[in-house]
């Protein structure tokens, strides 16, 4: 089985969560035109893969979203497949209670250089801490704390004045592009504007062949 086809194969696993995922992420809403860098890319930003990489996935992601929680390993995969060209850039969009306070353990995660894998194990374990209406944030600092965080010092970081305003311009963002659902997708400053992972996958194939065709040129 080639690489592609393995990338289908966990697709059509995650095809359940996709479709909770539909009525999270309504078409109507799905912003139609190239956004401005500057809306979609920080400085501040987290970023995956190769910082100089020549194709951006922007994602804004909520950490109690379970769509974000399927995608995860999916866009990863989807960089696998391009190890050099892809660099992926996080945006946070804190739709539901309590993804404020677990983005602040995300930012709290940066410091200590535990980002990657505490929001991994946060995405993993989500079902344990972010019951919607009634998000566990005390279980999510646990889980944090099982991926390697120290959580003593980490609770003090995550109520630093840098990660109050990485959220709120987050979230000025995230109103600017009009954004209701998570996850919602850009690359290369162009919108995801059909939900779906084999999407996600031919956008991004597109703008690296892009790239490359340039580089031969």
């Amino acid at each position: 089985m080639n690489r592609r086809n393995v990338l289908v194969g966990t697709v059509v696993v995650a095809l359940a969560a996709f479709a909770g995922a539909a009525a999270y992420y309504p078409s109507a809403t799905v912003p139609t035109a190239p956004q401005e860098e500057s809306n979609l890319v920080r400085a501040h930003s987290p970023v995956i893969g190769p910082a100089n990489a020549p194709v951006t996935i922007v994602e804004f992601l909520d950490p109690s979203c379970e769509a974000c929680r399927a995608f995860y390993p999916i866009v990863k995969q989807i960089m696998a497949e391009f190890p050099e060209k892809t660099r992926l850039v996080i945006r946070y969009a804190p739709l539901h209670d309590g993804s404020d306070e677990a983005v602040g353990i995300l930012e709290a995660a940066r410091v200590q250089g535990k980002f990657e894998p505490v929001l991994e194990k946060l995405l993993f374990e989500q079902p344990k801490w972010a019951v919607h209406g009634a998000p566990d944030i005390e279980a999510a600092w646990r889980i944090a704390g099982e991926a390697g965080l120290d959580v003593e010092m980490a609770r003090g970081d995550a109520k630093a004045p840098a990660v109050v305003a990485v959220l709120n311009q987050d979230i000025t963002d995230m109103k600017a592009i009009n954004l209701q659902g998570t996850p919602t997708f850009f690359v290369n400053g162009k919108p995801l504007t059909e939900f779906g992972s084999q999407q996600l996958y031919d956008l991004v194939a597109a703008e690296v062949k892009e790239v490359e065709d340039m580089a031969t040129q």
